[in-house]
């Protein structure tokens, strides 16, 4: 006796397969969302930590502990001044969350966000101004 063909898109979706998303996608997910802001930046140069300033131009710092479908972040940037902290962080946490739900599926729980550097806006040559 034959069976009709199932038509196509109908399988059953366990035998697809399963997609399994390493935590390092969602760092560099987080960080690439972080680097588009504006007032954010991270550091780069240095040689394990050693040296390293910072950089609008480089990607935050992310870490991201994931389990299963939830994940917690801490983020490490720089950010210009002056900028009302609360109201940027709060704006770049909303931001994050948002984007990593939207691009992986994966809900973000909490994240952490330490300013590890301010950065005057009209700093330009690191030269001492005369007066």
């Amino acid at each position: 006796m034959n069976t009709p063909a199932a038509p196509a898109g109908s399988r059953d979706l366990d035998s697809r397969g399963r997609t399994v998303l390493d935590r390092k996608v969602v760092e560099k997910i987080a960080s690439q969302v972080a680097s588009e802001e504006s007032f954010a930046g991270g550091s780069s140069g240095g040689f394990l930590g050693i040296g390293a300033h910072s950089d609008f131009s480089a990607r935050p710092k992310v870490t991201v502990e994931l389990a299963g479908n939830i994940a917690v972040l801490s983020v490490e940037i720089g950010l210009l001044y002056p900028v009302p902290l609360r109201q940027v962080t709060e704006q770049l946490r909303r931001r994050i969350s948002e984007r990593v739900n939207a691009l992986t599926g994966v809900e973000v729980r909490q994240i952490d966000i330490t300013v590890s550097w301010l950065k005057p806006a009209d700093e330009t040559t690191g030269r001492r101004r005369l007066l």
